[in-house]
């Protein structure tokens, strides 16, 4: 495997005397994800530097490289009772770890498992002039000092290759049902807000046209004393359905029209915002569908308003300031990261801000 970082390294470094940008590509399942590269570029794959590192289930981590398929690494988890409790969603079969990390999606067990960003150990990377680095390690607390390993996570690329990355697992669920109640759009996000600070299983919620799905996860007892506590009628297609929510083939995604990704607060009221609209997360995540007569502009100020920030997530339309605008604070500390790991300018650029 040192052959094909070797070859990343001459990639890279002949990208630097050239001055040629550089699209890292893995599976490819997301790259619809971010904006677009629109200058001239090579493209680096990395798919080929795959496979579990290591694994030690007692542990709860288990590295793997960054070309590793996600089924693969999951199918390998799930084999010792084990999973990525952050859910990450795929969007295809080729998606790897390394996009996965570079993304930094997480899917419906966020709220109450965590984000990826809490889940990554450490990371090897090569930094945009070739250099082989390693941050963070094995295990769950590392030395004092700037956390490299998790400055990775949503990068898309821009700050180096990923190729190894240590993850934190955990133990699956040994029962688990999901709830669908009728309600209307205030009271689920009252509902979720409410069940949220309380002692219940809850590892997803989803609203959706006046149904609230809640999946309770856990040892059996609390399962079904969470159950009687909630009420509802039980959902018989439980797992397709979070996989419908968590891949984005659930009929809500289906429309063709521009997904705006909203990250708010969760006690926030409903989005005066025409369009379509299925909240997850408790409520601090709206996905809207819209056509083009809303402008970027008023989804942004409304999100905003709400405590948070919007995403343009899918478009057929050209990509532009796909992220929320930084403010001049943190424009400065990104730009001091890129100039950091990636001098000279040549990977994925312009693919988090235009700026570089």
């Amino acid at each position: 495997m040192q052959s094909i970082i070797d070859q990343y390294q001459v990639a890279i470094q002949a990208a630097v005397e050239s001055k040629t940008p550089v699209q890292i590509c893995g599976g490819n399942s997301k790259n619809f994800y971010g904006n677009p590269l629109t200058v001239n570029h090579d493209v680096l794959d990395v798919s080929a530097y795959s496979g579990i590192v290591e694994y030690e289930p007692t542990e709860l981590v288990v590295t793997a490289r960054a070309g590793t398929r996600l089924a693969d690494l999951e199918a390998a988890l799930n084999q010792q009772g084990q999973m990525l409790a952050f859910e990450p969603p795929c969007f295809g079969k080729a998606a790897t770890l390394g996009g996965c990390v570079a993304t930094g999606l997480s899917g419906p067990r966020r709220a109450a498992a965590g984000a990826v960003r809490d889940f990554v150990l450490g990371v090897r990377m090569l930094d945009g002039s070739g250099k082989d680095l390693r941050f963070g390690g094995q295990v769950m607390k590392n030395v004092a000092g700037y956390d490299v390993s998790r400055l990775m996570v949503g990068s898309l690329g821009t700050l180096g290759v990923l190729l190894e990355v240590s993850l934190k697992v955990l133990p699956q669920s040994s029962a688990g049902i999901t709830l669908r109640l009728r309600m209307d759009e205030a009271q689920a996000i009252d509902k979720m807000n409410q069940w949220a600070g309380q002692p219940l299983p809850i590892s997803a919620t989803c609203f959706y046209r006046d149904e609230l799905f809640i999946r309770l996860s856990g040892a059996k007892p609390a399962v079904h004393a969470a159950q009687t506590i909630l009420g509802g009628d039980m959902l018989t297609n439980s797992s397709a359905f979070w996989t419908s929510v968590r891949e984005q083939t659930h009929n809500f995604f289906q429309s063709g029209k521009s997904l705006w990704r909203l990250s708010i607060k969760s006690t926030s009221a409903p989005l005066s915002l025409p369009g379509r609209q299925l909240i997850e997360w408790n409520g601090a995540l709206r996905w809207l569908i819209c056509d083009e007569t809303v402008t970027a502009e008023t989804i942004r100020q409304v999100a905003k308003d709400a405590g948070g920030h919007a995403t343009l997530f899918r478009t057929d339309e050209e990509r532009r300031q796909v992220f929320h605008p930084l403010d001049p604070g943190m424009m400065k500390i990104h730009r001091a990261l890129k100039q950091k790991f990636d001098p000279a300018g040549i990977l994925n650029p312009g693919r988090l801000y235009p700026e570089f």
